[in-house]
């Protein structure tokens, strides 16, 4: 499982288009999508998807050229970045899996 996250804090006020600069309609058919807002401060974001598949699947469906674009239509609104990238999933811990730690 591949899960690509980000960590943001937005300008004050800008999550509506924020929102909309940063959906793709590229997300992998099964992807579940998730965007979190921080209660203590909502111009505070966390945004990941996880997707069954593997870096090469991940890799070759990539289109550089259609994130740098989406990059840029984010730029405006966006504070900073934290944390962003592709991530493998190696371990899921949880009720569901059965898994403990």
């Amino acid at each position: 499982m591949i899960a690509a996250l980000t960590v943001r804090k937005l300008k004050p006020g800008t999550y509506d288009e924020w929102r909309k600069a940063w959906w793709s309609d590229d997300v992998p058919e099964g992807a579940e999508v998730y965007v979190l807002r921080n209660f203590d401060d909502p111009d505070e974001i966390i945004a990941f998807g996880l997707v069954e598949g593997n870096r090469d699947e991940i890799a070759a469906a990539f289109d550089e050229d259609k994130e740098k674009a989406r990059q840029e239509a984010m730029a405006p609104y966006v504070e900073s970045t934290g944390a962003d990238g592709i991530y493998e999933v190696v371990e899921h811990i949880g009720a569901k899996t059965g898994a403990q730690a």
